[in-house]
């Protein structure tokens, strides 16, 4: 019997690049091609199933399937029969950075037309897979209104921060009537709503910056969550059973230096103003007390192996701090390019290599050794057997390991 049950039949999660967003040069990008995944889905399924990783987050690519508002979803046929082979449980994505090229994203028809595919989405999925169900509506709201409304990198390619609110609320808007429409179909549908978790300060040269970048870091982090929460907008329908799951994206480049325009400036991994990774999540914990993921992490290159020990101490001391943490997503499962460069990043679980017309998945085996290590310690499966739900996960077993292991919070990413 299950002390504790956590969420997920895994505490180790993973996923796919999937994004399909019109980009600068007004063309259709469709990274689920691009890494060849629709191509590779049994075996990129059976690396996770080796790897005792039972949860995969999978995108339902909106723009492709939605054609006028008829639905075509057989392109993740080879993904649901991956799933069924392997007995893993998917989040599906149902927005990632890009929707539809006939709708205006600022009309009241984009939310019509997005609850709508997510009602569609779930009839599809649901009958053809084991529950839990699990979804989210649309990923990282906040860098995608950055994305789409201040930086003009892909649709809709405004350009004022003006632009960024009112293109993060019409996000809101839709992200809360996609969860609704879901529910329609499975009321025990869970959503995990996946924003970057990040600290932006000031140039020591620029103390006026301090207050606006307090209040990225304080407020504007915050603001599409509050909205899913009924914290802000409440009009609009959020609510605590609507935010559900927080997922908090964590990447070395998510603490940065304030500029006026563009992007920000990440911070040196030694500069002394970057606060541990347990001090966020603090943050996000006493602000909403709702059941948390890591949504997304990776290291870069060499360093994998230690940025995923530096990710799982920082969180279990928040473990041990009383935080409610299910899981820690490694992301990608398999690698990814740069979206301005084309440059393969090495943050994946397994690197990519080009073999002819084909892209060859390569273990990073260090990566892979400091998983097994983890999974060791908290007692769990390193590969799955025929039925991963039969054995879920138990959550005593990680708070356990952080009362054994006590570490302690750490400031230093290098």
């Amino acid at each position: 019997m299950t002390q504790r049950p956590g969420i997920f039949p895994t505490f180790f999660i993973s996923g796919f690049e999937c994004s399909t967003f019109l980009w600068k040069d007004k063309r259709r990008r469709n990274l689920i091609e691009e890494t060849q995944h629709d191509r590779h889905a049994q075996e990129d399924y059976e690396i996770l199933h080796s790897l005792g990783i039972d949860v995969a987050r999978e995108g339902i690519p909106w723009p492709l399937v939605d054609r006028h508002g008829c639905y075509d979803f057989s392109m993740i046929d080879p993904m649901i029969e991956a799933m069924q082979q392997t007995q893993i449980l998917p989040i599906w994505d149902l927005c990632h950075y890009g929707y539809p090229e006939d709708l205006d994203p600022f009309s009241d028809e984009f939310i019509d037309r997005f609850a709508r595919y997510c009602r569609a989405a779930a009839e599809y999925v649901i009958p053809r897979l084991h529950g839990p169900y699990f979804f989210t509506p649309i990923n990282e709201i906040t860098f995608f209104s950055f994305c789409g409304g201040e930086w003009g990198w892909v649709a809709p390619y405004k350009t004022t921060k003006e632009d960024r609110f009112r293109f993060r609320l019409a996000l809101c808007k839709a992200a809360i009537a996609g969860v609704k429409a879901i529910r329609e179909v499975e009321p025990t549908a869970r959503m995990i709503h996946i924003d970057p978790l990040v600290q932006v300060v000031a140039p020591r040269d620029r103390p006026d910056l301090v207050e606006a970048a307090n209040h990225e870091t304080y407020v504007d982090t915050f603001l599409a969550w509050d909205i899913l929460y009924g914290k802000e907008h409440p009009e609009l329908g959020g609510s605590p059973e609507i935010l559900d799951i927080v997922g908090a994206n964590h990447y070395s480049f998510g603490q940065m230096e304030y500029r006026e325009q563009g992007p920000h400036q990440a911070l040196d991994p030694h500069d002394e103003r970057i606060k541990p990774l347990h001090d966020l999540m603090q943050w996000l914990w006493e602000r909403y007390h709702r059941p948390m993921i890591i949504g997304e992490t990776s290291g870069m290159e060499a360093g994998r192996d230690e940025w995923l020990k530096d990710v799982v101490e920082e969180s279990l001391a928040a473990v041990n701090a009383g935080m409610e943490l299910h899981g820690i997503c490694l992301f990608p499962a398999v690698d990814m390019q740069d979206w301005h460069t084309g440059r393969w990043l090495h943050n994946g679980i397994y690197d990519l290599v080009q073999v002819g017309d084909n892209l060859q998945r390569v273990p990073c085996e260090p990566y892979i050794a400091e998983l097994r290590r983890w999974q060791q310690e908290f007692n769990r499966v390193t590969t799955l057997d025929a039925d991963p739900l039969s054995d879920p996960v138990e959550l005593q077993d990680v708070i356990d390991a952080a009362k054994r292991l006590q570490p302690e919070p750490d400031r230093n990413w290098h």
